[in-house]
């Protein structure tokens, strides 16, 4: 198994893409808004430890991930089992902001929490792309249980994998992931297996966050 914290600034975070996150997708948001953006960015910077881990089988599990994810795993020879996550720092800061009852900040931070744990996700496939370049290997779009008809309590298959080395992260009864801002799923390895671009025209769940934006 591979698993690795990162800092914050490895992350490559820039205000825009928390402003996305936020939905300012072709404006600027206000002076005040700005502002605190900057301080949430500041103070998570001292202490932010995002993780990520993965595990590289060559049979998977038993999962049921539906025809869209099976279609698009076709032709590997491998599969990289992943958790990424922003962290129980990252989480306690949260929990203090909603104590506070500062809601403005509470809404940054959420936001935040997303970015960060997707961009931990894009650090995981980095090192994975290293780690089997020497093979000759590409890699898949990463999928994650709860999208494209892949149900979230598989989750509780998929954790059974690490054995209990999940960089910290823990499934609640109803197989949710705490800290609520990671990541899970599967990667498809092998010489034959493509990474797209675009992948929502692959997918029939219209409610999807990443669809709305490509919409927008």
């Amino acid at each position: 198994m591979t698993e690795k914290t990162i800092d914050y600034d490895t992350l490559g975070i820039t205000p825009s893409h928390l402003y996305e996150q936020m939905g300012y997708h072709d404006v600027e948001p206000d002076e005040a808004t700005c502002h605190e953006t900057a301080v949430v960015m500041e103070e998570v910077r001292s202490f932010l430890r995002p993780r990520f881990c993965y595990l590289v089988v060559k049979d998977l599990p038993t999962f049921d991930m539906g025809k869209i994810i099976l279609r698009q795993l076709r032709g590997a020879e491998a599969y990289a089992l992943f958790i990424c996550t922003s962290g129980v720092e990252f989480e306690a800061y949260q929990q203090q902001l909603k104590k506070k009852g500062d809601m403005v900040r509470v809404y940054i931070a959420d936001a935040l929490g997303s970015v960060i744990a997707e961009h931990c996700a894009d650090q995981m496939e980095d090192c994975l792309q290293e780690s089997i370049e020497k093979l000759g290997w590409h890699h898949t779009n990463r999928f994650s249980p709860g999208y494209c008809g892949w149900h979230v309590s598989q989750q509780q298959l998929l954790f059974l994998v690490f054995d209990g080395h999940t960089c910290g992260v823990r499934l609640t009864d109803s197989s949710l992931m705490v800290p609520i801002k990671s990541v899970s799923g599967i990667i498809g390895l092998g010489p034959q297996v493509k990474h797209l671009d675009y992948t929502c025209g692959l997918c029939d769940f219209q409610n999807c966050f990443k669809r709305k934006l490509k919409l927008t």
